[in-house]
């Protein structure tokens, strides 16, 4: 499986209008692929449904094997630091799950899942273990909830999971405004949506694919479906998908995932775009102190000086 190509952008307005005004043979004209033949689906079936009160988050993170990597440990320090961002958040709703071929070391919490991946298939392996996760979704106890696909090496600012269960998005959420950090320099940037004085900015949701969370009913079997083929392209494509299919997605109110760049096993190197994004990072790095200090307070690291050390080193 390879991660599915890109609706073109005129095809995209099409589709949205088509669903829009309820025109079903211009709709079927457009040969809706599966992600939105998924989203159509799911549109019809919430059809006059009211919103229900969601209690919890899940984070669904697809982890490299240690075939593919050249330190594993590495690897296993920065889910651990993950982790520990979220184990740290100051509402406790959540759970998570880690796919991987090889149980990594994790901590005791109830929370946490593994799911393990045996799929011997050759290559690039996420969006299969994204797809394992989405179809191991609705086997576990969630009720109604908010649903994000989180990489294994990006870390969640405090207070994410209270504000997304606080204010009960009817559609989800969506990582507009986020940091992204060169491990190589320590060098910490703003990703924001573009201004009139900033025209290079890009929103956060463009450079990152821990950035939407949106909302599930697990009593309606097109919601799982729908977030499987969703996440079966790349994160860019996510609002299109969820306002296709009536899960409009509302943005944090805060700057409240790190993206870590440049640590040596990133996903991104292994495909070589990398480079634009180190070039971001330095056009729109934050220098005053006092913010970075904030930013440093909102994003605790494990306790063990051992691991510290090499999430800092890279």
């Amino acid at each position: 499986m390879v991660q599915a190509a890109a609706t073109a952008k005129w095809r995209r307005a099409a589709l949205l209008m088509t669903a829009r005004l309820g025109l079903t043979d211009l709709t079927e004209r457009l040969h809706p692929v599966a992600s939105e033949r998924a989203a159509l689906d799911l549109r019809g079936a919430l059809d006059g449904r009211v919103p229900p009160l969601r209690k919890q988050v899940v984070f669904l993170i697809p982890l490299v094997g240690p075939d593919q990597v050249g330190d594993w440990k590495a690897v296993s320090d920065r889910l651990k630091a993950t982790l520990h961002c979220m184990r740290a958040q100051n509402d406790p709703h959540w759970q998570a799950i880690i796919c991987c071929q090889q149980k990594p070391d994790l901590p005791d919490d109830r929370r946490i899942h593994f799911l393990p991946f045996a799929d011997p298939t050759p290559g690039n392996d996420k969006w299969r273990k994204l797809s394992a996760l989405y179809e191991q979704l609705d086997r576990l106890d969630t009720g109604p909830c908010y649903v994000m696909s989180f990489d294994a090496d990006d870390l969640m600012r405090q207070g994410l999971v209270k504000e997304m269960l606080r204010r009960q998005a009817p559609g989800g959420y969506l990582v507009q405004q986020g940091l992204v950090m060169d491990d190589s320099t320590g060098v910490i940037a703003l990703a924001d949506q573009p201004t009139m004085k900033e025209l290079g900015q890009k929103p956060f949701w463009k450079l990152c694919g821990s950035c939407a969370s949106l909302a599930h009913d697990p009593d309606i079997p097109e919601s799982a479906l729908f977030l499987r083929e969703m996440t079966q392209h790349e994160h860019r494509m996510f609002p299109y998908l969820a306002r296709l299919a009536q899960r409009t997605l509302s943005p944090i109110s805060f700057a409240s995932v790190l993206y870590v760049l440049n640590h040596g096993e990133n996903f991104g190197a292994r495909r070589g775009r990398v480079g634009f994004k180190t070039r971001f990072v330095e056009r729109f790095k934050i220098e005053d102190p006092e913010e970075l200090a904030r930013i440093a307070a909102g994003f605790p690291l494990p306790e063990e000086p051992d691991q510290r050390e090499s999430i800092k080193a890279g």
